[in-house]
């Protein structure tokens, strides 16, 4: 069993930045990919970054150079690092973990951004 905790997520005013931590646990070995995800209200969920086991990045066109994804494979830690927050960024995130073709998901973390 794969267990994600999110934490980071809040209001922030347009231009700010915020970062977002995902700590996993349980039965985690060489997962194929793991990342972040959101969902806007009224939308649906959608890939924001990931970072491949071999170290690829991808991430959505929206939030290509704003946004960084990175891991700490010795703590099981994932991180969002997010600048230049704009309102359209309004949205829970939720981190996933891929192993072996099977989605793990968080329950989410809620950012606000909004004067």
């Amino acid at each position: 069993q794969v267990q994600l905790r999110e934490s980071g997520g809040g209001l922030v005013q347009p231009g700010g930045s915020l970062r977002l931590s995902c700590a996993a646990s349980g039965s985690i070995f060489r997962p194929n990919a793991v990342g972040w995800y959101r969902q806007a209200p009224g939308k649906q969920r959608e890939l924001v970054a990931t970072v491949t086991n071999g170290g690829s990045l991808s991430y959505a066109d929206s939030v290509k150079g704003r946004f960084a994804v990175s891991r700490d494979n010795g703590e099981n830690l994932i991180y969002l690092q997010m600048n230049s927050l704009q309102p359209e960024d309004t949205a829970v995130y939720y981190c996933n973990i891929n192993i072996s073709g099977q989605d793990y998901w968080g329950k989410g973390t809620l950012v606000t951004v909004s004067l």
